[in-house]
């Protein structure tokens, strides 16, 4: 027996039982219980409220926040940005990875000069004091920091530098990313950080970003977010300096070379007039004006690039600046600081006033900013069957191994010469020598995992890799298709490598991604990959960004055995030029993502490709 009441306290008209009928299209008109020994040919669907979304356990799976700690050291200045990173996991995707959705700054502290205790010895003491000072400001300990990354330019690049650094970073704890960015490496990264990748993407067209540092301009060609070619000239703002009285209190050897070729011979402690600055800077800016418009090139011109120029790579549709000269070519900074900043970046404008380049000027994104902000984590767990581990106890575990993304289309025929020559051209874009580091190899895979395409392709691998096979280091391999056992087998059986081999499918990998391999869990024969990424504010590679949607691959059975979790490395200041930098307080442009949020007290840090240096240091507040 059912007792049926209406919402109202009507009773219904009688009925003939009771049935899915009464419930049909949400239909609440009986609100009735079932009596004791009932039966009911049907389910009850009126759940109660579970409680808040973020209480709700597999929202908290794809939901991740952590903190992350980023720290810029470069030849002059060394900056450190705390953040809180907001990451999510594109269910829809049947993905594990997750992506930065959202980034918080916590505290960005101001521009101090890198410590040195010769010409080009850092002293780690004083940079510890440094990390510990912005600890404190930011009123956080290193027990609260999740990960982070120290990118290292310039002098910092130097072994004994390097080791001193990671010494000091490994004291503190916590689990970092460091990643070394030459010439190339750089362009890239102000490419991303500037937005210049992200605007190509957008606008659907080829772009220029010149970035503009103290001792060095960094160029790259960007189309559909991707970077198509890097470049570097010994061009910047503070190979020169004077004091008060117009006296050279410090002249570099490119600054000493750009001044004869402009018809001054000046020598440390002459004493120079403001209009012979600003015909050094007329030079400047006609020969960088040069230097990316024409072909071929002057040879006074051609002598200047620390690389080698630019290829031809079509039409330009548009040029950004970024780098702390670009404050002034956007006049977001008017103070003059003694060197050629402000009247190189003053040459520049007018120059592009007057058409003197052929490509339209867009608007700026990050200027002085323009870096990769910190580094996303997160950890996934491969099924034991799609791997191919050649000898388990020597290859694992590994830390920090970086990735390469190699340009090469593996969709269609596989030509092993062409695929080995992307390989060797992505070491040299990310100032790599193969066969000096460890590096993972990633690919995507597509088409018919057939034996004679995935024999070229592991010729191809094989010319790629030349140095690293001859002697014997260790070949990683990670791919986003299922061939991970066929391919190592392959290459370590049938080729007779005697290199091991490890070779990974199912996970999709990106170029400045690191990872970490652990150890082979057993029973589940799983190996645990942990990747942390540079995460920049406007990477058209996001899913914002639109262009990773496109990728489906096979998903495997991911054993996770603990919550994921992901990094986001600093989001901290950076100024290319590690010879010698500006690095300006950056402005505050609210509508748009910024690697920063909040004002500090202003650093005008430079130092020397050789290591010393100064820094002016001035407080106050900017807002846009």
């Amino acid at each position: 027996m059912i007792e049926d009441k209406k919402p109202d306290d009507e009773n219904p008209p009688a009925k003939g039982g009771h049935s899915l009928d009464d419930h049909r299209l949400g239909d609440l008109y009986y609100d009735h219980v079932h009596l004791p020994g009932e039966e009911s040919d049907h389910d009850h669907d009126d759940f109660e409220s579970l409680g808040p979304l973020e209480d709700n356990p597999i929202w908290q799976q794809d939901h991740v926040t952590l903190v992350s700690v980023g720290i810029d050291i470069g030849s002059s200045g060394t900056q450190v940005v705390f953040s809180r990173i907001n990451l999510r996991r594109l269910g829809e995707d049947l993905s594990s990875r997750y992506f930065v959705v959202d980034r918080e700054t916590l505290y960005q502290s101001p521009v101090a000069l890198t410590p040195y205790q010769s010409e080009t010895r850092i002293d780690e003491s004083a940079l510890g004091g440094i990390i510990d000072e912005a600890y404190q400001a930011a009123r956080l300990h290193p027990d609260d920091i999740d990960t982070g990354a120290v990118i290292l330019t310039g002098e910092a690049l130097r072994r004994e530098n390097a080791q001193a650094i990671s010494d000091v970073i490994a004291d503190r704890g916590g689990e970092f990313v460091c990643a070394t960015a030459g010439h190339h490496m750089e362009s890239m990264l102000a490419a991303y950080g500037s937005g210049a990748a992200r605007a190509s993407h957008d606008l659907g067209k080829r772009i220029l970003n010149v970035d503009i540092g103290g001792g060095t301009t960094k160029l790259a060609v960007v189309e559909n977010g991707k970077v198509l070619g890097t470049a570097a000239i010994h061009i910047g703002g503070r190979l020169q300096v004077v004091d008060e009285q117009g006296r050279i209190v410090r002249l570099d050897p490119a600054g000493r070379h750009l001044a004869s070729e402009a018809g001054f011979s000046w020598r440390l402690g002459d004493c120079v007039s403001r209009d012979d600055m600003k015909k050094l800077a007329d030079w400047m800016a006609d020969a960088l004006v040069t230097a990316v418009s024409r072909r071929p090139l002057p040879p006074e011109i051609d002598l200047l690039y620390l690389t080698d120029p630019l290829p031809d790579l079509g039409p330009i549709e548009g040029v950004m600046f970024s780098g702390g000269v670009s404050e002034y070519i956007y006049e977001h900074e008017e103070r003059d600081f003694g060197d050629m900043g402000k009247l190189l970046g003053t040459a520049l404008r007018r120059r592009l006033d007057e058409g003197r380049l052929p490509w339209s000027r867009l608007p700026e994104g990050e200027c002085i900013r323009a870096t990769a902000l910190g580094a996303s984590e997160y950890s996934v767990q491969l099924s034991g069957n799609t791997t191919y581990i050649s000898s388990p106890g020597r290859l694992l575990p590994r830390r920090n191994v970086q990735v390469l993304l190699p340009a090469y289309d593996c969709s269609g025929e596989i030509v092993p010469d062409d695929l080995a020559q992307a390989i060797r051209e992505h070491f040299t874009q990310f100032d790599l020598v193969e066969g000096e580091n460890e590096v993972a190899l990633a690919f995507r895979w597509s088409g018919p995992p057939s034996y004679t395409r995935i024999r070229a392709f592991a010729d191809g691998v094989i010319q790629g890799m030349n140095s690293t096979l001859a002697q014997e280091k260790p070949l990683y391999l990670i791919l986003d298709g299922d061939l991970a056992h066929t391919l190592g087998a392959l290459l370590r059986e049938e080729l007779e490598l005697k290199s091991d081999v490890l070779v990974i499918d199912g996970v999709i990998l990106w170029d400045f991604d690191y990872i970490d391999l652990g150890r082979i869990r057993m029973p589940s024969q799983t190996v645990p990959v942990t990747v942390k990424s540079l995460v920049f504010s406007q990477d058209p590679r996001t899913p914002a960004g639109n262009v990773r949607t496109h990728l489906k691959y096979r998903p495997h059975a991911h054993e996770h055995g603990s919550r994921p979790h992901a990094h986001h490395h600093h989001g901290h200041a950076h100024d290319h030029d590690h010879g010698h930098d500006h690095a300006h307080a950056d402005r505050q442009d609210h509508g748009h993502a910024h690697s920063h949020e909040h004002d500090h007290e202003h650093s005008h840090a430079h130092g020397r490709e050789g290591g010393g240096g100064h820094e002016d240091r001035r407080s106050e507040d900017r807002n846009a």
